[in-house]
């Protein structure tokens, strides 16, 4: 399967990473599956339904990620919609979104989960790379609150955002992209 151009100014990110570690050449994973689906819905569903959807697609991707560590991958691309489907609208997506900080903050859910509110999603990303010493780009919803003095902010009075993020091998959040 080839890259979609979305996902690739995160890979760039993160192979220019590898390369500053001066590794001279690197193994890279795709990684393509059957993603579980919500049952078809207007209306939001609870946030520990959209948890528990999102943690059985986890579970898929957790095993491909240790597989590709274990075969030498340096990264890993895991699928566009793969941690909770395409099956939305804008209200009935928002329980499955999360708040993703600019990078810049030098965090590592894995060990400081709590730091920017919750972030299940990204707490487990962030361990899965951390555990596995791999580099995991992956695609998830970003939630972004706004006010009426922005011209451009929603009725609902929030951004949401497709957005790929990349974890270090320490599991830190080192890139996030907007799509």
């Amino acid at each position: 399967m080839l890259l979609s151009q979305a996902v690739l100014p995160a890979v760039v990110f993160a192979l220019a990473a590898l390369q500053a570690l001066a590794s001279n050449t690197f193994m890279a994973a795709v990684y393509e599956h059957a993603v579980i689906l919500p049952d078809p819905t207007d209306q939001p569903v609870s946030p520990s339904d959209a948890l528990a959807l999102m943690n059985k697609n986890m579970d898929v991707l957790e095993g491909a990620i240790k597989e590709a560590a274990q075969q030498g991958a340096h990264i890993i691309v895991t699928p566009e919609d793969g941690i909770y489907g395409w099956r939305f609208t804008r209200e009935s997506i928002y329980p499955y979104l999360e708040d993703i900080p600019d990078p810049v903050v030098n965090w590592i859910p894995c060990t400081d989960p709590s730091r920017f509110g919750p972030a299940p999603v990204q707490e487990r990303l962030s361990c899965m790379a951390r555990n596995n010493s791999i580099y995991v780009v992956a695609n998830m919803g970003d939630k972004k609150q706004c006010d009426s003095s922005d011209p451009s902010c929603p009725r609902d009075g929030r951004y949401q955002y497709n957005t790929d993020v990349v974890f270090d091998t320490q599991g830190k959040l080192v890139a996030r992209y907007h799509k």
